[in-house]
């Protein structure tokens, strides 16, 4: 039986094909394992942010167990009362007078369950306030993104 030049070819196409092949597969493998065990989760990677509403500015923030610390920046240019603020599960009512141009320090829940130290909490940041000027009742909508302390 005589092997032609072109099942020689074919032979060594297959033969590359196949050893390249095996070795793409052991690298999807060995990824595939890293992203189930959480080596390559990405939420490990994202800064930590805390957003608000264009002209109220989330300064400072600290999220524990219990509670939840927000920094709240008034750049308004009017005067506002903040009435209360609901940062996930926890919320708190409030009757504090804020500047334009301060800021002031809010401490929200007390017994709220945000997760265990170290976890990562997302949750939706509510902020009910009233304009001085026009006593007109409002709600600015904003998120945090961090890590529990």
């Amino acid at each position: 039986m005589k092997i032609t030049t072109q099942h020689k070819k074919a032979q060594a196409a297959m033969e590359f094909l196949m050893t390249y092949g095996w070795a793409i597969l052991v690298v999807l493998a060995a990824i595939a394992a890293l992203a189930y065990f959480g080596v390559l989760s990405p939420e490990k990677f994202l800064p930590e942010k805390c957003i608000l509403q264009p002209g109220i500015a989330c300064v400072s923030h600290k999220v524990e167990p219990s509670k939840v610390t927000l920094v709240i920046s008034n750049g308004m240019g009017r005067t506002m009362i903040i009435n209360s603020i609901t940062v996930g599960s926890c919320s708190g009512t409030f009757n504090q007078t804020l500047l334009s141009g301060t800021d002031y320090t809010f401490v929200v829940g007390g017994a709220c369950n945000n997760g265990i130290s170290k976890d990562k909490f997302k949750g939706d940041i509510t902020l009910a306030y009233t304009e001085k000027d026009t006593n007109l009742t409002k709600t600015a909508f904003g998120n945090l993104n961090t890590k529990i302390e």
